[in-house]
C-alpha cells in the first residue's frame, strides 16, 4: 500500500511538474504561435507578405493545429486571415497590400489561451522586370487568459491527493493579460524565368517589447524579446508537370530557436493546372519529421500534415506530435478581368 501511494504521488506530481514547467517556460520565453505549414500562414510569418499575390487580387485562409493531444489536454491553435491588393492602377510598377489575421491558441489543463488580432499593410515595388522589393508593418492586440482554479501545485498535495482548498502560495496577480504588439518585415523576390522563382524575407516581431505576465510587476517584469524570423523559398518547374518548392524557415526569440526545412511539390493532374496533387516532406530540427499531402482545384488549396515526434518527447507521446490542416482560397475581382499581372510567377 505504501508503494502504491508513493507511485501514485510520483505520477501525479510528475504531471503537475510537467505542466507547470511548460507554463513557466511559456511565460519566460513566450515563443509565439506558429504552424508547420508556415508558408500557408503568410501574414503570421512576415507582414511584408501582405498583398503579395502575383496571380490574383485577394486570398483568404484558415489554419488548424492540434498538438500533443496524447499528453494531457494538448494544444490547439487556429487562425483565419486574409489580404488583398490595392491601388494597382495608381502605381505603374507597384501596389499596396492590406490584410488582417485572427489567431487563437488553447493549451493545458488550465485552459491557457491566447487570442490575437492584427492588421497589416505592405508596399510592393517592382525593380525592373524581374525582381520585387516589399516592406510591411503590422499592429495588433494580444490577450491571454488562464483559469487558475483548474491548476494544482506541489504544496497542495496532502499526501493522498491535490487539495484545492490548500493555498497554492503562487504569486498570481491576474488571470488575464493584454498588450499592443508591433511587427515589421522586408521581402525580396527574383523572377529568374517563367520556370524559376526565388523569394526571401526577414521580419522582426514584438518591436515594442510588450510585457506579458500573470504575476505582479513587483514579482517579475516579463518583457517579451524581439522575435527574428527568416525564410527563403523557390518555385522551380520540372518537365511541365511538376513545380518543386524548397523552403527554409528560421526563427529566434530569446533562448527559443526553431529551424524548419524541406520541400513540397505540385503535380499537374489535368494538363492545365486546374487540378494539382501536393506532396511534401519537412523536418523541424531536433523535433519532428513532417510529411504533407494536399490537393488544389483551381484557386482552392487544401493541405494536411502530420508532425511525427523524433525528439526525446516521443517517449511521452508515443511519437504522436501534431496534425495540421490548411485551407487557402485565392481569386480575382470581377473588375480585374483581362488585366495583366504586374509580376510574373511560376505556374502550369
Amino acid at each position: 500500500m505504501t508503494l502504491f501511494k508513493e507511485n501514485n504521488f510520483f505520477i501525479k506530481y510528475s504531471f503537475c511538474v510537467l505542466f507547470f514547467c511548460s507554463f513557466v517556460q511559456a511565460n519566460l520565453y513566450a515563443q509565439d504561435l506558429n504552424f508547420s505549414q508556415y508558408f500557408n500562414a503568410p501574414l503570421l510569418v512576415n507582414p511584408a507578405n501582405t498583398g503579395f499575390i502575383p496571380d490574383n487580387d485577394y486570398r483568404i485562409g484558415g489554419n488548424y493545429r492540434n498538438q500533443w493531444s496524447s499528453v494531457g489536454t494538448g494544444y490547439k491553435t487556429m487562425g483565419v486571415w486574409g489580404d488583398t491588393k490595392l491601388f494597382g492602377n495608381r502605381f505603374e510598377n507597384g501596389w499596396l497590400g492590406i490584410g488582417g489575421s485572427i489567431l487563437k491558441d488553447v493549451a493545458g489543463s488550465g485552459s491557457l489561451s491566447s487570442t490575437s488580432a492584427h492588421v497589416s499593410v505592405a508596399y510592393h515595388q517592382m525593380l525592373g522586370y524581374k525582381s520585387l522589393l516589399s516592406a510591411g508593418f503590422s499592429a495588433g492586440i494580444v490577450a491571454k487568459r488562464i483559469d487558475i482554479s483548474k491548476l494544482n501545485f506541489d504544496n497542495q498535495w496532502n499526501g493522498q491527493f491535490f487539495d484545492i482548498t490548500i493555498p497554492s502560495n503562487e504569486p498570481f496577480a491576474y488571470s488575464q493579460a493584454g498588450y499592443l504588439d508591433l511587427k515589421m518585415g522586408l521581402n525580396y523576390s527574383l523572377f529568374a524565368s517563367e520556370n524559376a522563382y526565388f523569394n526571401a524575407g526577414l521580419s522582426i516581431m514584438h518591436l515594442n517589447r510588450p510585457q506579458e505576465s500573470f504575476f505582479a510587476s513587483s514579482v517579475t517584469n516579463n518583457q517579451l524579446d524581439m522575435r527574428y524570423t527568416f525564410f527563403a523559398n523557390a518555385s522551380i518547374k520540372v518537365q511541365n508537370i511538376w513545380i518543386v518548392n524548397p523552403n527554409i524557415y528560421f526563427s529566434n526569440m530569446g533562448n527559443a530557436k526553431e529551424l524548419v526545412l524541406g520541400v513540397n511539390a505540385n503535380r499537374d493532374l489535368s494538363g492545365d493546372g486546374a487540378q494539382q496533387l501536393i506532396l511534401g516532406l519537412y523536418y523541424r530540427n531536433n523535433d519532428a519529421a513532417i510529411p504533407m499531402v494536399g490537393y488544389q482545384i483551381n484557386d482552392l488549396k487544401i493541405t494536411v500534415n502530420y508532425d511525427a515526434t523524433i525528439s526525446t518527447l516521443k517517449t511521452l507521446n508515443g511519437g504522436r506530435g501534431a496534425y495540421e490542416l490548411s485551407i487557402v482560397k485565392q481569386g480575382l475581382f470581377p473588375s480585374s478581368a483581362g488585366k495583366s499581372v504586374k509580376c510574373p510567377t511560376v505556374r502550369f
